[in-house]
């Protein structure tokens, strides 16, 4: 008996350490989806650098608690499973939303990004959010903008004196 408890106090560590390291988490319902689609999403959120695990609702509850996640309790209700982001906060979300648009079993629940939990609502929200490399292109492309336009303006200006 007490050995059984060890192993799910060590589980329940494990689970708190990858919420603790990883930049977002997701919760998401899984009900329905054939193992293809399941093994599809799998191979999507890798290549994104993101991780799908499926653990006991009561194991995840007491992982969140112990880091002041509450509010996740809720979400934590039918057969679900977890999406760890590590690098890319966006990255996770924006997979399964996109998957589930296509899936419509696919159910997401709600999450905890860079340690603020969402609802459904919010986790959609953000998931609609370009990814970084797309935040830092949009970024560059504002900072080059006056660059541009005061280099388009000093050519013109060197171009009408030249034909003075």
């Amino acid at each position: 008996m007490k050995e059984v408890i060890k192993a799910k106090q060590a589980v329940v560590n494990q689970i708190s350490e990858e919420i603790k390291s990883n930049q977002s988490t997701v919760v998401f319902e899984y009900r329905g989806l054939s193992v293809a689609a399941i093994e599809e999403l799998r191979r999507l959120l890798r290549k994104e650098d993101a991780l799908m695990k499926v653990y006991k609702n009561t194991l995840v509850s007491r992982a969140a608690e112990s880091l002041g996640y509450d509010e996740l309790d809720k979400d934590l209700v039918g057969p679900n499973a977890v999406v760890f982001s590590k690098n890319d906060p966006i990255a996770g979300p924006r997979v399964l939303a996109k998957f589930a648009r296509r899936n419509r079993a696919l159910v997401l629940k709600g999450g905890i990004v860079e340690g603020k939990v969402l609802s459904d609502a919010e986790v959609k929200e953000i998931a609609a959010l370009p990814g970084r490399e797309g935040l830092l292109s949009m970024l560059l492309s504002c900072l080059n903008a006056p660059v541009s336009s005061f280099a388009r303006g000093v050519k013109a200006v060197a171009d009408a004196k030249e034909n003075q």
